[in-house]
């Protein structure tokens, strides 16, 4: 959740002022990858030929703006360095989490050529953004459910770069060997895992969502899958459209089948104390714990790679490992996306390569999370990115996170609703406000 938005002359020189531009920062929602970070595998620099320069000449410049840092910044490095090579631009690259940054340049008429930034921000800037059209961008290497949330107006103005998958959940499978535990393929065969876990007298969940003035997003995302698989995508959407007010029977439904599990001690960790108060990373490393202190947690993919700083002697697909939340007829997730004030040739190459077959499989390799474009697909290295890939392969719907997609102060509004909830609160009565700043926020 409160979930993540939103990263040389070639050779030595350039890579260096990238590095020198990049300015630390976290959330909640941006973290690593699934696995201990390795240095990124550096795409095979292309020939000229083989990527679109679209007119831009050696020494133009691209100023951008992002919010990668680290290990993100160098694997971005590593998927832009072919254009880099083929059309001798030079990227002007800023890092920074603070979206205040992005207003002032905007409001003042000097925008970076390109940011990397939320879906909000296309409705919000969409005056004076071009369109993903106009600057070459290749369509059909995208789903429908990746354009239309950078669709704006009738205006492709978004195109989704790296993305994540939150709709998963991370066990360990040595525990669940010992245990005689299998992995649910249905949602009625996970209800029934967590009932055999409780009644063996294990934990099944870890749910803590602690996470200072965010508190209630591990919830939130917990709520959204759950909704996906009682009511599916379209219904999310329409939460987020507005047609189904976050009062809704289905909402309601979602709320009691969280409840039961976050609220009871027999269920998760600590009960509602334990899932109010427990930081959400510590909720992460409970079931890899030595004993266990619970059999499973659901959260985004970022989880593996927590898992992998905090026991580094733990090995991925034996130790810990995830499965898709069973039954769910589409995928949460969240992404980052390119938007563009500027249609100069540079522009016009970035997007061009990055919305290419080429693109795509470059993204894979360099291991920066998933891609959304189709060319990604069989090109991912990293073990963890190879399943979640699959997963966003094949899914048939993928939505945003609620709190992150609907403005007007809605994420805090259903944050303090979970947490209400949770908490003791009567459901009806925290949904109807919800759904009050919800309404507020998307009237016309």
């Amino acid at each position: 959740m409160n979930n993540r938005i939103w990263r040389w002359a070639s050779g030595f020189a350039v890579a260096a002022l990238l590095v020198a531009a990049c300015s630390p920062a976290a959330t909640p929602t941006v973290a690593p990858t699934s696995v201990p970070a390795t240095t990124a595998p550096e795409p095979t620099a292309a020939p000229a030929g083989d990527i679109d320069c679209m007119g831009a000449q050696p020494g133009d410049t691209l100023s951008m703006l992002y919010q990668w840092s680290g290990t993100e910044e160098e694997r971005w490095n590593a998927i832009l360095k072919p254009l880099v090579d083929a059309c001798g631009i030079v990227p002007r690259p800023e890092s920074s989490r603070d979206q205040a940054l992005l207003d002032t340049r905007v409001q003042g008429g000097n925008p970076p050529d390109i940011a990397f930034w939320n879906v909000t921000q296309l409705t919000q800037y969409q005056d004076k953004l071009k369109t993903m059209d106009e600057l070459g961008a290749h369509a059909d290497n995208y789903a429908a459910f990746f354009t239309a949330p950078g669709t704006i107006g009738g205006r492709w103005l978004g195109l989704p770069v790296k993305a994540d998958i939150k709709t998963i959940i991370w066990y360990s499978p040595a525990v669940f060997a010992a245990k005689g535990y299998a992995v649910p393929t249905t949602w009625d065969e996970l209800d029934a895992l967590v009932e055999k876990m409780k009644s063996d007298g294990n934990i099944p969940w870890s749910m803590g969502m602690e996470s200072d003035d965010a508190t209630g997003w591990t919830g939130s995302d917990f709520i959204e899958d759950i909704l996906l698989v009682q009511q599916g995508p379209d219904y999310v959407l329409g939460l987020i459209d507005g047609s189904i007010a976050y009062n809704d029977a289905g909402v309601v439904q979602a709320y009691q089948t969280y409840g039961k599990w976050a609220k009871d001690p027999a269920y998760t960790v600590g009960g509602a104390e334990g899932t109010l108060t427990t930081p959400f990373l510590d909720a992460i490393y409970k079931p890899f714990a030595d004993p266990p202190e619970a059999m499973m947690v659901k959260q985004s993919g970022f989880a593996g790679g927590e898992v992998a700083k905090q026991f580094p002697d733990l090995v991925y697909g034996e130790d810990y490992d995830f499965f898709p939340v069973p039954g769910a007829k589409g995928l949460q997730g969240g992404a980052d996306w390119l938007m563009a004030f500027s249609d100069k040739p540079a522009v016009k190459a970035l997007v061009a390569y990055l919305s290419s077959d080429l693109g795509g499989a470059n993204w894979a390799k360099a291991g920066f999370d998933l891609s959304p474009n189709q060319g990604a697909n069989g090109n991912y290295t990293d073990p963890a990115l190879i399943k979640k890939g699959d997963a966003l392969a094949n899914t048939t719907g993928f939505v945003p996170d609620l709190g992150d997609t609907i403005p007007g102060g809605f994420g805090s509004a259903e944050f303090t609703a979970i947490t209400n909830f949770v908490n003791g609160g009567d459901l009806q009565t925290e949904l109807s406000q919800a759904a009050q700043v919800q309404a507020a926020a998307l009237a016309p």
